[in-house]
């Protein structure tokens, strides 16, 4: 039996997958972690064959956490199972030692399928982040009106709050999108996302 941890904030969703777990027969729940900071407390204990990550988590990011855990426990498999389907957070999640990636939106089949390759030590994507990763990596950036705007000033050198002046938003909603900015495009800084905006031609 393939002993899994679910780590997700969204309850509803790991009652879900207790319940498709237990009844399939391949796997047990060892444990349900809502937040990082539960996650980090219990995963010693429950000692999982598989771990089922959200990116997005209340306390901190899945893509860190995953790091994490892969450094401490290098023989736990780490399943991402997210609303993310941008190119740069699986590229980042695998990076970072995940096995697998399934979309929330994946069959009961396909998770189980997951948890079993995974556990087997192959990769697992499921089939949405299959067909994202065979694109030539230049279709997989998409930027808004709003996202170009910004990184347009960004390459500019303006700060935060001159940004915020000039397209009348709050220093904090900039601060996010230059965050979400970063993610997307898998740049580490800012002067990488200015490099990557010139050299791309994103603006």
């Amino acid at each position: 039996m393939i002993k899994v941890a679910i780590v997700d904030d969204h309850k509803i969703l790991t009652e879900g997958l207790q319940g498709l777990i237990a009844e399939s027969g391949i796997a047990t729940v060892a444990g349900v972690a809502h937040s990082a900071a539960a996650c980090r407390l219990s995963i010693g204990f429950w000692k999982p064959d598989v771990v089922l990550l959200d990116v997005g988590l209340p306390d901190g990011s899945g893509i860190d956490l995953c790091k994490e855990l892969k450094t401490q426990f290098p023989g736990m498999k780490i399943l991402a199972l997210t609303t993310h389907n941008e190119y740069t957070v699986v590229r980042q999640m695998l990076d970072n030692g995940a096995s697998g990636y399934l979309i929330k939106n994946a069959m009961a089949d396909e998770v189980l399928a997951g948890i079993q390759a995974v556990a087997a030590g192959k990769t697992f994507l499921c089939h949405e982040i299959d067909l994202l990763m065979k694109r030539p990596q230049e279709k997989n950036i998409w930027l808004s009106q709003r996202e170009r705007e910004l990184l347009r000033l960004v390459t500019e050198g303006l700060t935060n709050a001159e940004i915020a002046e000039k397209i009348f938003l709050s220093p904090e909603t900039i601060k996010g999108y230059r965050k979400n900015l970063l993610l997307k495009l898998g740049a580490r800084n800012t002067a990488v996302l200015v490099k990557m905006a010139l050299e791309q031609k994103l603006i």
